[in-house]
């Protein structure tokens, strides 16, 4: 079994909906350019309130990658 290499970026998600939408949009946003992630971890939420209204949540989180196999 080889071992595997990973690596850990920190991005932000941002939803008017709630906080499970912010982090499925963060996620799904960070596919398009992370290949092989494999976990996330909610480091911080927070949220914009007007009048006393929840107007938008915003979601850090860190995504974990596997760094792909240089050698062939």
């Amino acid at each position: 079994m080889a071992d595997n290499i990973y690596r850990k970026t920190e991005i932000v998600g941002t939803s008017e909906k709630g906080v499970d939408d912010a982090i499925s949009g963060a996620i799904k946003r960070a596919a398009e350019t992370l290949r092989q992630i494999g976990w996330f971890e909610v480091k911080e939420i927070r949220g914009h309130v007007e009048d006393g209204k929840i107007q938008h949540y915003q979601v850090t989180i860190t995504v974990g990658f596997a760094l792909e196999d240089t050698k062939s």
